[in-house]
């Protein structure tokens, strides 16, 4: 996968969970997950990449947070155009 993106589930038009896709190799699996706060989990590949990052609690979730975490993993801030699917909620 060449390009990152949010996918959301909802309930009753409520998110409930997200998931932000990082750009990896296909068939890059997760190896270990590792809590980052305020209802995200990244997860690492076994080169210790980060892969994704898991929204456990999406109405905690801001632009802002997930924004620290792409500038740690050195990729480029979210776009409002990728966030939307949260603010559709």
């Amino acid at each position: 996968m060449k390009h990152r993106y949010l996918e959301v589930t909802y309930r009753q038009g409520k998110a409930v969970a997200g998931y932000l896709y990082l750009p990896r190799d296909v068939g890059t699996t997760s190896a270990r997950t590792e809590d980052a706060g305020q209802g995200l989990r990244v997860d690492y590949d076994q080169n210790d990449n980060p892969i994704g990052v898991e929204l456990t609690a999406p109405s905690l979730a801001t632009p802002d947070r997930l924004n620290e975490l792409m500038q740690k993993f050195g990729q480029a801030p979210l776009h409002a155009r990728e966030w939307a699917p949260l603010q559709a909620a």
